[in-house]
C-alpha cells in the first residue's frame, strides 16, 4: 500500500515550493511595470520589458534545468534554483536604474525557471505510476493558484503598502521555499539514468517534445494574451477609474479556477480535449472584449470571471494535453515544453503589447487579444481539435 501513497512529504513540499516560486513570480509581474513607471518614469513598452524580462530568464533556464536534472540530481538543483530565487529577490532594493533592475529580472527569473523545472522533475518521480495523472493534476493546482493569487495579493499589497515592502514579502517567501528544499530527499529515491541516455547525443528533442509542440504553439498565442492582462490590468485599471475593482480581480479569476477546474478535469478525461479547450478559448476571447469595454466593477470582474473560466481552464488542460500526447518516458520532458511556450508568450508578449499601446490603447488593446485568442482557436482545432474528434469518432 505504501507504494501507492500519494500525498508523501516529497510531494507536499515540492508543491508548495512551486506555488511559492508561482506566486512570487505572479505577485511582481503585475506590480514591477507601475514600479518602473514610478521610480524610473518608463514608459509602456519599457514597463513591458522590465515585467517581461522575468519570464524570458525563466525560459532560458528551463533548457539547462532539463540536462542538469540528469547529471546532479534533482536536490542540488532545487537548492541551486531557490538559493538564486532568495539571492535575486533580495537585490531589488539595490535596483537604482531601470537596466539594472531589467538584469536583476532576468536572474530572478533563471531561479524560478531552475526550481520549478526541478519541483516537476521530483513530483513525476515520487509519484506511484498508477496515481501519476491525478497526483500531476494536484501538483499543477499549485500553479494554477499561485498565478491567481500573486497578481491578486500583488495589487492588494502595492495598493497599501511601499514597494519596499512587497519586495521583501517576497523575499521571505522565497527563503520559506528554499529552507522546504532542503528538507526534501527526493534524490535519495531516484533510480540511476541509463547509460543508454547518458550517452545520447545533444539535440533540440533533448529538451523539446516534438509531440507536444502543436499543443505548444497554440499555447503561446493564449499566452500572449494572459501576459497582457497581467502586465496592464493595474494601469488600465487607473486610467479607467476602477482601481479598488481592479483589487478583487484576480481574487475572482482564482475562486473561479478552484470551482471550475475539478469539473472541467473530469469532463477533460471522460469526453477529450475538445469540449474544453473551444469553449475556454471562446470565454476567454469573450472576457477579453468585456474586459476592453469595461465602464463598471462589476463588470471588471465579470471579465475576471469569464477570464478565469477560460485561461484558468485552457492552462491546465493544454498541460494535461501536453502530457497525454508524449511517450510515457518523455512526460517530464513534455510538461517543460509547454511550460517553455507559456513561458515565452507571456514574457515577450508584454513588450510586443507595450509599443502598441500609443497606438491602441488599453481597451484596443484588449480588443486586440481577443483576436489572438479567436485565431488560437482556429490553430488549435487544425492541429488537434479535428484529429482527436475524428479519433473519438472511431473508437
Amino acid at each position: 500500500m505504501q507504494s501507492h501513497k500519494l500525498w508523501t512529504k516529497d510531494f507536499i513540499f515540492a508543491s508548495l515550493i512551486n506555488f511559492f516560486l508561482i506566486i512570487v513570480m505572479y505577485l511582481l509581474m503585475v506590480t514591477i511595470g507601475p514600479f518602473a513607471a514610478d521610480r524610473f518614469q518608463a514608459d509602456a513598452g519599457t514597463a513591458g520589458l522590465v515585467s517581461g524580462s522575468y519570464i524570458i530568464g525563466a525560459l532560458m533556464a528551463r533548457f539547462v534545468a532539463g540536462p542538469l536534472v540528469e547529471k546532479i540530481g534533482n536536490k542540488k538543483v532545487l537548492l541551486a534554483g531557490t538559493l538564486l530565487y532568495v539571492i535575486s529577490g533580495a537585490t531589488y532594493f539595490f535596483a537604482f536604474n531601470l537596466p539594472l533592475l531589467v538584469l536583476i529580472r532576468f536572474v530572478h527569473g533563471m531561479g524560478m525557471g531552475v526550481g520549478s523545472t526541478a519541483t516537476g522533475s521530483i513530483v513525476a518521480r515520487v509519484l506511484p505510476p498508477d496515481r501519476r495523472g491525478e497526483g500531476i493534476g494536484y501538483y499543477s493546482l499549485s500553479s494554477v493558484l499561485g498565478a491567481a493569487l500573486g497578481p491578486f495579493l500583488g495589487i492588494l499589497l502595492a495598493k497599501h503598502l511601499p514597494f519596499t515592502m512587497l519586495f521583501l514579502f517576497c523575499t521571505i517567501l522565497a527563503l520559506a521555499s528554499f529552507i522546504l528544499a532542503i528538507t526534501i530527499k527526493a534524490d535519495e529515491k531516484l533510480e540511476p539514468a541509463s547509460v543508454q541516455e547518458e550517452k545520447k547525443r545533444f539535440s533540440i528533442w533533448s529538451v523539446v517534445e516534438k509531440n507536444a509542440l502543436p499543443i505548444g504553439v497554440v499555447t503561446l498565442f493564449v499566452a500572449v494574451a494572459y501576459g497582457g492582462v497581467l502586465s496592464f490590468i493595474m494601469f488600465y485599471s487607473e486610467e479607467m477609474d476602477l482601481v479598488t475593482a481592479s483589487s478583487f480581480f484576480f481574487l475572482v479569476y482564482a475562486v473561479t479556477v478552484l470551482l471550475s477546474r475539478p469539473f472541467t478535469g473530469k469532463l477533460l478525461d471522460l469526453k477529450g480535449g475538445n469540449i474544453v479547450i473551444v469553449p475556454a478559448l471562446l470565454l476567454f476571447a469573450g472576457g477579453l472584449i468585456l474586459l476592453s469595454e469595461s465602464a463598471t466593477g462589476v463588470m471588471l470582474l465579470g471579465a475576471g470571471v469569464l477570464i478565469g473560466l477560460g485561461f484558468g481552464n485552457f492552462q491546465s488542460s493544454a498541460q494535461a494535453i501536453s502530457v497525454k500526447v508524449a511517450d510515457p518516458h518523455r512526460m517530464g520532458l513534455a510538461t517543460s515544453t509547454f511550460f517553455i511556450f507559456l513561458d515565452f508568450g507571456v514574457g515577450f508578449g508584454p513588450y510586443i503589447l507595450g509599443s502598441l499601446v500609443p497606438l491602441l490603447g488599453y481597451a484596443g488593446i484588449y480588443k486586440l487579444l481577443a483576436g489572438v485568442v479567436l485565431f488560437a482557436l482556429l490553430l488549435y482545432v487544425a492541429v488537434y481539435g479535428v484529429k482527436e474528434h475524428r479519433l473519438r469518432k472511431t473508437a
